[in-house]
């Protein structure tokens, strides 16, 4: 039994889809009002700030995927996170199963240095600590010994579906409807992204793969890394669409934090923008050379083409 909690984000519905197409385990799916992903899935509604729901939902599991999100709130995060995440590993070890943590790039120093698995933890902000505190949690479990633990870490998301990141609401949602591609503070500065369905799938093989617990992983990414400018250029290549883009300056979103609490939740992510983002994912393309990564021009023609993609597609993937 493998089990995925947090099952509604597009994390855990594409790690569902590929553990379907990769194992023949059962698989359980746990949050709050859990929906299916494969016809044969296995629901358990629970609440994860609850101790005792969250024991019996992963009760009887071989493999954990803590895959859980929250919206871009700090107290909510604050007050939140560490309790959910706290219950999950509890379950876990009751359970006597592995844990897979998914994890994101929130606790590393925002500068122009090459992030590494061994990248110290300096975060920025109330967020950042948050997901600093949380890693360290994991580790602490780790390095107890008391169940297997591997850590899955992935930088900003783009990608298909429910995927939620700054790049797919101030691009790819602005390409969609017509309108004019935004830029984060900078375009000339190097990003890397990671591409929602490979970061699942690379979760999946962490998961099964026995050797590698007991580590974190960078999850893969495509190593070609371009700037804002040149991502932008490539999108509106591949959605034939004006070649034109407006950059939003940090002093434009940090005034217009003044007013929107959902810009003032990025704010603290903002100094990231003003760097090169290099996230290094060589140790797992060194584990798993047969993993193929997207490309980010494979990605957006995905992206360019999902519409069209998901309605020829059956309501259960398979």
């Amino acid at each position: 039994m493998q089990t995925i909690l947090g099952a509604t984000g597009q994390i855990a519905i594409e790690l569902a889809r590929e553990l379907r197409r990769t194992t023949e385990d059962e698989l359980r799916l746990v949050s709050r009002s859990p929906r299916k992903v494969n016809e044969s899935d296995v629901l358990a509604p629970a609440d994860l700030l609850d101790a005792r729901q969250t024991v019996d939902a992963v009760k009887g599991s071989d493999i954990v995927y803590f895959t859980a999100g929250l919206p871009p709130d700090t107290e909510l995060w604050e007050k939140q996170f560490p309790v959910m995440l706290k219950n999950a590993l509890d379950a876990t070890r009751a359970a006597g199963a592995k844990f897979v943590y998914f994890d994101n790039t929130y606790m590393y120093p925002q500068d122009d240095r090459v992030l590494c698995e061994d990248t110290p933890f300096e975060p920025v902000g109330r967020k950042g600590r948050v997901r600093a505190a949380m890693a360290s949690m994991v580790l602490h479990e780790m390095a107890q010994g008391s169940i297997p633990v591997v850590i899955g870490r992935a930088p900003e998301f783009y990608g298909p579906g429910k995927t939620q990141s700054i790049t797919n609401t101030l691009l790819f949602d602005k390409l969609k409807n017509g309108g004019t591609p935004r830029v984060p503070v900078r375009d000339d500065t190097r990003r890397t992204l990671i591409w929602t369905p490979d970061a699942s799938r690379a979760l999946a093989a962490l998961g099964n793969a026995p050797d590698a617990f007991g580590q974190t992983w960078h999850l893969p990414c495509d190593d070609n890394r371009l700037t804002y400018r040149q991502f932008v250029e490539l999108a509106v290549e591949v959605f034939g669409a004006p070649p034109s883009y407006k950059v939003l300056r940090k002093w434009l979103l940090t005034a217009a934090g003044l007013v929107s609490s959902q810009v003032r939740e990025l704010g603290e992510l903002l100094p990231r923008y003003e760097q090169d983002n290099l996230f290094d994912s060589t140790k797992f393309k060194r584990r798993f050379p047969a993993f193929r990564v997207t490309t980010y021009r494979e990605g957006v023609q995905m992206i360019r083409d999902e519409p069209r993609n998901a309605a020829s597609q059956s309501h259960y993937s398979t």
